[in-house]
């Protein structure tokens, strides 16, 4: 009988509020690897595009091919160097904003990592393997 009192003890009560916070971190922390995952895409495709705008500048012919959906038309260089640089634009944004969304992600999850480790102290573990 005493032992089965000091398992109890030793146990903390979650409360609704405790699950809430630590579904809530599961998202984050869910989110942030698929973050981390579209910033890399982001950038191999931003190397790529930059690539391509540095291949246009060496290329000596004035109609070029260049992808539109899954076919190749020829275009004239100057306006695909347009259309490069306007891509290299919008994926270049749209990697600050990921990459914006990541660090408050990290901020909150740090957060919610304080709060759940005051409570529970060495019985949650919310660090990476």
């Amino acid at each position: 009988m005493q032992q089965q009192g000091k398992s109890s003890g030793s146990e903390m009560e979650v409360t609704w509020q405790d699950q809430q916070n630590i579904n809530t971190f599961s998202r984050f922390n869910n989110r942030f690897h698929e973050l981390e995952d579209e910033i890399k895409f982001a950038k191999e495709k931003c190397d790529n595009l930059e690539d391509a705008g540095n291949e246009l500048i060496l290329a000596d012919e004035e109609m070029v091919r260049f992808q539109i959906g899954e076919v190749f038309a020829h275009v004239p260089k100057d306006e695909v160097e347009t259309r490069i640089e306007e891509m290299k634009e919008a994926t270049c944004k749209s990697l600050e904003k990921l990459e914006q969304e990541k660090e408050s992600l990290v901020s909150q999850m740090a957060e919610l990592k304080k709060v759940l480790y005051a409570k529970f102290k060495d019985s949650i573990n919310l660090e990476e393997d």
